[in-house]
């Protein structure tokens, strides 16, 4: 019969992914309570925002098993579509962000029916290519997006009479935003579809063998991490009220493949370790800065190389195996 103790070890199992949803909201919540530097907000803000994009890449690399290395290219586009809409056009700011994602969809569609007929690095470089049409897009037409200059005047969020114009409010939008991306992943990897592409991911002739539509699959992830990826955009738009090509090159997108990585392929919780690492390791450690693109590779190769299943992953089944060989001894 079961005692109290474990009924409550139990509810805690069985609701476990719930309750850290709810830990993690809770810490939000009052974060801007406890840090009051508009700096060190900014950089939460800044994770949020990234982690919106590399959640919907994981969901592409890890569990579809592909890769990308042009979703920078998607984030630019939510970028500069909710800029150009509401600066220049003079659009309401939410409407914009919608339509731009669907835009976002419909390229991404249009981009991956031709590309993910590729695998492996072929796919890689024809992902690698649109980005640097993209950027080269960005760089030329500067009568729209402003050039190397950049574009600036964008103009805040708002809901009724809250405007978010500063990092305290920007935080609880940003954070809002990048846990209902967390919810959808998590909740999508659990679905028969999300199991669907996790077995795409392990081996896709097995999977094909077993009823799964793999290129139909593939698709759809795709269109979704470029959807998040331009959402992601639109609010770094809002957010800083300026962007400029340089947040949007080639070595944005590697910067997200090597989040995934850090955090796990196929680890949802990994993706926001990997990302909030990445994100701060050149301010925790200044020299860097000058030298990021360099460490960033670096750190993408040992990784590889000694955890190639994520550094979270990797630390997690080793001190599950050494529990269990504990266990055992």
């Amino acid at each position: 019969m079961l005692t109290a103790k474990d009924n409550i070890f139990y509810f805690i199992y069985l609701h476990r992914t719930g309750l850290t949803v709810a830990g993690l909201s809770a810490v939000l919540l009052v974060w801007p309570l406890v840090e009051s530097n508009p700096y060190n907000l900014g950089l939460s803000n800044l994770i949020a925002i990234y982690a919106i994009v590399v959640l919907g890449l994981n969901l592409f690399i890890g569990y579809a098993g592909q890769i990308s290395l042009g979703h920078a290219a998607f984030f630019a586009i939510g970028a500069y579509g909710s800029a150009i809409g509401t600066a220049t056009l003079g659009l309401p700011a939410w409407p914009v962000m919608a339509a731009v994602g669907l835009a976002a969809a419909l390229i991404a569609l249009a981009v991956g029916l031709p590309a993910l007929k590729l695998s492996g690095h072929y796919l890689a470089m024809a992902t690698l290519g649109f980005n640097i049409v993209i950027y080269t897009l960005l760089v030329q037409w500067d009568s729209v997006t402003g050039g190397p200059s950049g574009f600036s005047g964008i103009p805040s969020l708002t809901i009724g009479r809250l405007v978010f114009n500063n990092e305290i409010h920007f935080h609880y939008l940003v954070w809002t935003f990048a846990v209902l991306a967390l919810l959808l992943c998590l909740n999508l990897v659990r679905s028969g579809a999300g199991r669907g592409l996790a077995a795409l991911a392990e081996d896709e002739t097995a999977a094909a063998a077993l009823g799964v539509d793999t290129r139909r699959a593939k698709v759809k992830v795709f269109v979704l991490s470029a959807v998040l990826a331009s959402v992601a955009g639109s609010l770094f738009a809002h957010c800083y009220a300026f962007v400029s090509p340089d947040s949007f090159n080639i070595f944005v997108s590697v910067d997200f493949v090597i989040m995934v990585v850090v955090g796990g392929m196929g680890s949802i919780w990994g993706t926001l370790f990997g990302t909030a690492l990445i994100t701060l390791l050149p301010e925790w450690i200044e020299a860097l800065e000058s030298f990021k693109d360099i460490v960033h590779g670096l750190i993408l190769v040992l990784i590889l190389l000694f955890m190639p299943q994520g550094l979270v992953t990797g630390i997690v089944d080793a001190v599950r195996t050494r529990i269990a060989t504990s266990r055992h001894a």
